[in-house]
This record gives structure tokens, sequence and C-alpha cells, in this order.
């Protein structure tokens, strides 16, 4: 396994001329990279962050076997990989002068790649959280649906959905990969959020999707402010996004779950979402 097997890039377009049919051709697997360098090609390489992004291809027998992507200043995402192409593409980024912050993956290659990134740089690494992904099987609607009715956020919108994504991750106690702001238009754009409201009208919680990209939508953010919560909600609102996604005609409807939290793991499960794999992120640091 050589580090020469990378083929790395800064020009998006050169890269999903060389990655687009490997990517598609797994959409779940893949539905970061994918959605990631959907809304980069819409929006402009920054969407993400003030640093130019950085696109690799592990190419083999002519053909694309991986890939990864990073959008300074956030962690390297990356395909499947055995513990030898991890090894060959630490070592790769390493001799370059690349720092990273961290890896997203799915768990083998996450902890492969950490390791090796240990071993290449002497940074130390640590598991910052376990996800798990899940595709929507038979929608089932959870019962009792509370009181009121699915709403399409709007323009007029655009405050609150700023708020509530800086809550949302506020209690993850992270970061967030793009600026708020920017998020929301984006969403806005598409009609990529709806709330559920109460009967008078106010929203109490919400669930955002991706734009459709190779047949496959990602529900993402889903929040209820926490004074809210435990009303059902946000089951009704994501079982909402989930039918809606399904019957414009997604081939795959899937979404990520904290598997540190019991709740929205049982509860995604009980709208029909059936387990696809598991995923981690390491942070990297020193």
């Amino acid at each position: 396994m050589s580090a020469a097997d990378w083929r790395l890039t800064h020009d998006l377009d050169a890269f999903l001329a060389r990655a687009g049919a490997f990517l598609a051709s797994e959409p779940a697997l893949h539905t970061v990279p994918l959605t990631v360098t959907d809304a980069l090609r819409r929006r402009g390489p920054h969407a993400f962050g003030p640093g130019d992004p950085l696109f690799g291809t592990l190419e083999r027998d002519g053909a694309v076997r991986a890939v990864f992507f990073r959008t300074p200043p956030h962690w390297i995402n990356v395909t499947p990989l055995t513990a030898e192409d991890s090894d060959a593409l630490a070592a790769r980024l390493a001799a370059d002068g690349h720092t990273l912050p961290g890896v997203a993956a799915a768990r083998d290659t996450a902890a492969a790649f950490a390791a090796a990134w240990h071993r290449h740089t002497g940074a130390d690494v640590r598991l910052r959280q376990e996800q798990r992904l899940y595709r929507l099987a038979g929608l089932t609607v959870p019962e009792p649906v509370p009181a009121g009715r699915p709403r399409i956020a709007a323009a007029s919108d655009r405050d609150r959905l700023v708020a509530w994504f800086e809550e949302f991750y506020a209690a993850l106690g992270e970061g967030h990969a793009q600026d708020s702001g920017a998020w929301a238009d984006s969403r806005l754009a598409h009609g990529g959020v709806t709330f559920w409201e109460t009967p008078d009208g106010t929203p109490v919680s919400m669930a955002g999707v991706t734009p459709v990209v190779a047949g496959q939508v990602r529900v993402a953010p889903v929040h209820t402010p926490a004074g809210l919560r435990g009303r059902g909600y946000a089951g009704a609102v994501t079982a909402e996004v989930s039918r809606v996604a399904r019957e414009a005609g997604a081939a795959e409807v899937l979404l990520f779950t904290d598997l540190a939290n019991p709740t929205s793991n049982g509860l995604y499960q009980r709208i029909g979402y059936r387990p696809v794999a598991d995923f981690a992120v390491h942070a990297f640091h020193g």
C-alpha cells in the first residue's frame, strides 16, 4: 500500500469527475461526502469555513476505491478504508504538512486512521462521539400525534432558524461546521426545514433535510427547545419530513444519531428507521 495511490486536489469539479460514480454507488454509506460536496458546488468552496477544501481519491487498477474530503478548519471525513490504506493516507497527509483536528468515518476506519495519525504525528487522539447511521424502512407515525400541524419554514422564520441551529449544536457541546445564517439561508432556498407548530401557530420543533443527491436525502438537524421536549413534537416533525422525502421520490432517507442518546435512537426506530452502519469521530490534539 502506497501513499502515492492517493490523488489530492483542491478542485471540486476535478474531484467529482473522478469520484462521482464511486460516491453514487453507495449513497447511504456516502451520504456525508455526497451532501457536503453538493453544498460546496451550490454555495461555493467556503460554505463551511474560510479555508480551501481538500479532496482525495484512492485509485488502483483504474478505479476509485475510497475518498476523503476536508473543509478547514473541520475534521477530515473518510470513506471506509483498510488499516493499511488508513496508514498510507495518514503518512501522506503528515508528510505534506497537513494538520488535522480529527477524523469522522465508519467506526473501524476512524479508529485505524486515528491510530495511524498518532503514529505519524505524535498527536494525542480521543474518541469524541459514536454515531449510528439509519435508513428509513417502513414509516410509522408515532402515536399519539401531538396537537398541531407541520409547516415549511419561510423567510420570516430566519431568525428562529438561526437561533435553533445554534441551540442544537450548543446542546451537543461542540462547534458547528458552518455559519448559522448561511445554513438558514441555504435551507430556506430549497424548503429544507419543517416546523411542528401548535394549534395557535407557535413553532415547537424543527427537522431539516438536505437536498436530494444520488437519490438520497439526510434528515438533519432535528431540534426541540429544552422546555418543550417529551411531548412528541420531534417524532411528529421527523415523521413528516421523512414522509415528504419518500413521497418526493428519495430512494434513501437517512439520519445519524448519537449512540450516547438512547431517547433519539429509540424514537427513530419507532418511526421506522433501521441501522445501516456505525460511525465515530476521533479528535486530535498536539
